[in-house]
């Protein structure tokens, strides 16, 4: 089922014919589960046409580094093959949405898209709408409740967000419908990268002027069908414990999903309807996780128009924080010393490394690795423009509302105030007595201790 509120349409233009409903698939890089994607051919199929999947492969995607590009095209090969055995065509083209998709349009009697919360991918879905000659809507497919119908504000905590999402989900909580396409498949007369049969990803990646200082990582493989394998993987021997070990970095307890969810390469309300299923001791606080705190994210980068700056902390913590700006600090990091884990303290020299090697941060250490930057740095502006930067540069869910939020929250967004403490302020405080109390710190250093 598709509701009609995660429909939304981008311009009032009327169709004067065409050839197909095209989909730009920007977000939602998966050809299962795919609201948009099902939308798209219930469309065309509507209107006795085919539906065509576009994908534009940018050269300078915001912030996006050889690591990023790796395992996306990883995905999208997979996506493009299971589209083409769904009877679809596709186009994979060089180039930014706002020159291609334009172009695309002209014979299009339709577009369709998915939805992008982060300020430049709604800046690309307005202009494309206001350019094009046909229709455009967006389709929300990323988010479990539909961000507007969670709630139309700014949530202070996932405290308030977390009863409104509760009345919402038996409505949400279904799965779509796969549609079988009514026309046969349109492969469009474009110079398309036939990524399905790409069998070496380095030697596309040869070719794409890309930030290559960050290299792929072996820990993850992109696609869809990784995705499932992680999840099996997760219900079956994982999600019963979650509930007591998920909070120790010395385990490896977390559904590893991040990245596949970064991507859109697989479908935050098909996990959740697995989970829900298969329940259990742990059911409840991973699908607490993994909607409440995931939505809180998406309900903090629509409503919150700093959400990558100081600024977007709540009045409270800004104002404790600049009272406590000229404390002295027990150490003061650069970049580069922070970037290649060189500080004194072994715990977040070991996260940091994780980050490196991996391209994932355990969730726990996340919130420590923040806090101490702000600890560490010379002002909390600074700390908190590092901390996205080492996030969005390194971790393979980096500039994703979740990591905006996640920063956020080590600097007292969507948390309360505290005791007063110095450089902290009222903000919540984490310190390497608290992980020591915990958990089996040892041995996650000896996981990720630096090499030679």
């Amino acid at each position: 089922m598709i509701h009609p509120e995660r429909v939304i349409a981008l311009n009032r233009r009327s169709s004067a014919g065409g050839r197909y409903v095209l989909y730009w698939m920007q977000a939602s890089q998966r050809a299962v589960q795919n609201h948009a994607l099902e939308y798209a051919i219930d469309r065309a199929n509507d209107l006795s046409l085919p539906a065509v999947v576009l994908f534009c492969l940018m050269d300078n995607y915001p912030e996006a580094t050889l690591r990023h590009y790796a395992f996306m095209l990883e995905g999208l090969r997979e996506t493009v093959a299971t589209l083409r055995d769904r009877g679809i065509g596709t186009a994979v083209l060089r180039g930014s949405p706002l020159s291609v998709v334009p172009r695309l349009s002209r014979q299009a009697a339709l577009v369709v898209t998915d939805r992008g919360y982060l300020r430049h991918q709604r800046r690309w879905r307005a202009e494309i709408a206001e350019r094009i000659d046909c229709p455009m809507v967006e389709v929300e497919s990323d988010a479990v409740v539909p961000v507007e119908a969670a709630s139309p504000k700014a949530e202070y905590t996932a405290a308030t967000l977390r009863p409104k999402l509760g009345r919402l989900l038996l409505r949400y909580l279904v799965p779509v419908a796969e549609r079988v396409p009514a026309m046969p498949l349109l492969q469009l007369a474009e110079e398309t990268l036939r990524l399905d049969t790409v069998t070496d990803i380095a030697t596309l990646l040869d070719a794409l002027p890309v930030d290559r200082s960050v290299r792929p990582v072996t820990a993850f493989r992109g696609g869809t069908r990784e995705a499932m394998r992680l999840l099996r993987v997760f219900l079956e021997e994982k999600l019963d414990g979650y509930a007591v070990h998920r909070s120790d970095p010395s385990l490896d307890w977390s559904s590893r999903l991040s990245p596949y969810l970064h991507f859109g390469q697989v479908s935050p309300l098909a996990v959740a309807l697995a989970a829900d299923e298969h329940r259990g001791p742990g059911a409840d606080v991973f699908l607490d996780e993994l909607i409440v705190r995931r939505e809180l994210s998406l309900n903090f980068v629509s409503y919150n128009t700093r959400y990558d700056s100081f600024d977007a902390l709540p009045e409270w913590a800004r104002r404790t924080l600049r009272e406590h700006e000229a404390d002295a600090r027990p150490y003061a990091y650069d970049r580069p010393t922070l970037e290649t884990a060189r500080t004194h303290d072994a715990y977040w020299n070991a996260a940091q490394q994780e980050m490196l090697r991996t391209g994932s941060m355990h969730n726990y250490m996340r919130m420590y690795w923040g806090k101490k930057l702000l600890e560490w740095s010379a002002s909390p502006s600074d700390a908190f423009a590092t901390a996205l930067w080492l996030n969005n540069r390194w971790q393979l869910d980096g500039r994703d509302p979740n990591s905006y939020a996640g920063v956020a929250w080590c600097f007292g967004m969507h948390d309360r105030p505290w005791a007063e403490r110095p450089v902290f302020g009222k903000v919540r405080y984490m310190n390497a007595a608290g992980l020591e109390r915990k958990f089996h710190m040892n041995d996650y250093v000896a996981k990720y201790a630096a090499r030679g």
